[in-house]
């Protein structure tokens, strides 16, 4: 096998005012000609650091200490300036992992594609736009002659990453480094953008080194895989070798935690319709009830508005899960904030614990945020950087005014405890908490006012699988422990499958299919549905359906 590229104990890490920290500790890989090695690992294994040092983007902090990298037979290892720029581009190309932010927002897509052309003299003026068009059709863009004149804004997040694969791909190197190029795609999105993405590089003969936390994602898409745990390789091997028979422990547990790539369930069947409680209860009204739930949007210059949401109704019973699933646009989001009215609905009615509550205003809608909390996607944005752990959790407490001063921080005590949290992290603030950190301290905020139901709207999607199942079990439990009422938003059938008694399925504004999930899995009616579920990545690698 030819190496197209060879890292021989490699080493690199940050400058800090703490001292030096190494982020990669004597790393060997070989990559062959038309070969996909997937880097797996969790956030802190080094693997990006590993990408960034290749291609010599490690930011400012940064420095590669120790070890070769080598592009064929060339040592780029100490390369830099324009040296550096000359590689990048041509014999290394790049897919960064965010589409949001990787597009320069003011210039035209075409423009963009092009100007890697001038900058590695392939094309000019005419010929590099038009060249740019063609790009953008050999990456599944839908008529790329009009996407080439729109902003960045005027594409969806699959197009934009599309983009991002031709700018890659545009000199054709040799090498392409996709770094978590669709984590932050829904799933049928990503399979779509990997699908050309995978068709173009066989078409070329590119090698691809594949950084990822998915392990899902390596099965399908990687040739072979290599497993990162704090800077160092502890396994590699050929995708389905690695993943039917690992052999280190850590690779075991990134399999375990995978949604994809187990069947495992984290709760028992749905509540029965009139069942009691243990103790004998009678059942409690349902937590949620949401009648033909309407919204429209107005849009300038258009007589008739937007229907975001288009007739939805489900019910939630007390003590159970309820997920609402969809790509993003579908309508899912915004049907959870008029379900909670934080958002107002055009028409419809919301009922909470058998109370209509669709016309509440003023202090009686005030007092019943106290019996519905959400938790929200990102940890990293949700909490307030200026305040520590305490005051984020005593928040509610304090804008309802419960309890004394005292009494606050017995129950900031209590709820750090409930989240499996450490006392010491009270005096913390959030830039000091890993991402499963933040999010336990985000739930334990929203527990604050022992409330009944909880919105949790992607509260998984930005973790890491280990750090994400974590938080499902944490959650599932705290159900049990509170008989709280989850209405779980998400773009991944592969997680409430793990935690929901009962699923919706919406597209386009409507629920096109719902029922008890285990039915839904095992024999879906609609067409969407079947898509969502093929869609979801290691099912081709030994997968539970």
């Amino acid at each position: 096998m030819t190496a197209v590229l060879t890292i021989e104990g490699l080493r690199a890490g940050y400058r800090t005012r703490d001292g030096f920290t190494e982020a990669v500790q004597g790393v060997d890989l070989e990559l062959g000609a038309g070969e996909v090695l997937a880097v797996v690992g969790e956030s802190g294994s080094g693997k990006s650091t590993l990408a960034q040092s290749v291609i010599g983007l490690l930011p400012g902090n940064g420095v590669v200490t120790g070890g070769r990298i080598l592009l064929g037979d060339r040592d780029i290892t100490a390369l830099g300036g324009r040296a550096m720029d000359q590689v990048r581009g041509a014999q290394i190309g790049l897919v960064p992992q965010d589409p949001g932010v990787s597009l320069n927002p003011v210039h035209r897509v075409g423009r963009q594609i092009a100007e890697v052309l001038k900058v590695h003299r392939l094309a000019r003026g005419e010929a590099a736009l038009a060249r740019a068009v063609e790009i953008l059709a050999s990456v599944g863009i839908p008529d790329p002659e009009v996407r080439a004149r729109q902003y960045p804004h005027e594409l969806s997040g699959g197009l934009r990453q599309r983009v991002l694969i031709g700018m890659a791909l545009a000199a054709r190197p040799p090498l392409v480094i996709a770094d978590e190029p669709t984590s932050a795609l829904d799933v049928t999105v990503q399979r779509v953008v990997l699908d050309h993405f995978a068709r173009v590089i066989a078409e070329t003969g590119t090698s691809v080194l594949f950084i990822t936390h998915d392990l899902a994602v390596a099965a399908d898409r990687a040739d072979r895989i290599v497993v990162m745990q704090g800077g160092r390789i502890v396994e590699t091997g050929h995708a389905r070798q690695v993943l039917t028979d690992p052999q280190h422990e850590y690779t075991r547990v990134l399999l375990a935690a995978a949604p994809s790539l187990t069947g495992t369930r984290l709760i028992g069947t749905s509540p029965a319709p009139g069942e009691r409680t243990p103790s004998g209860a009678v059942e409690r009204e349902p937590a949620l009830e949401v009648s033909d739930l309407v919204k429209d949007f107005p849009l300038p210059g258009r007589r008739e508005p937007l229907r975001a949401v288009d007739a939805v109704s489900f019910t939630i019973p007390a003590g159970s899960t309820f997920a609402l699933v969809g790509e993003s646009g579908s309508g899912k989001s915004t049907t959870a904030r008029m379900a909670t009215l934080l958002e107002r609905p055009t028409s419809g009615q919301v009922r909470i614990a058998g109370r209509d509550v669709t016309g509440l205003r003023g202090e009686a809608l005030r007092q019943l945020r106290a019996s519905v909390q959400v938790v929200y996607q990102n940890p990293y944005a949700s909490l307030d950087p200026r305040f520590s752990v305490e005051r984020i959790i005593a928040e509610p407490l304090r804008a309802f005014r419960v309890g004394s001063s005292s009494d606050r921080a017995a129950r900031v005590a209590e709820l750090l405890d409930q989240v499996a949290l450490p006392a010491s992290m009270a005096s913390r603030r959030p830039a000091e908490l890993s991402g499963g950190q933040r999010q336990r301290v985000a739930i334990a905020r929203a527990l604050a006012l022992r409330p009944d139901l909880v919105v949790l709207d992607e509260p998984v999607s930005a973790l890491d699988v280990s750090v994400q199942q974590q938080i499902l079990e944490l959650l599932v439990d705290l159900q049990t422990e509170l008989g709280l009422s989850y209405l779980f938003i998400s773009h991944d059938l592969a997680v409430v499958r793990q935690v929901s008694n009962t699923v919706g399925v919406m597209w386009k504004g409507r629920i096109v299919e719902a029922g008890a999930t285990q039915a839904l899995f095992d024999d879906p009616q609609h067409e969407y549905t079947r898509e969502l579920l093929e869609a979801i990545p290691g099912r081709g690698a030994g997968a539970v359906p």
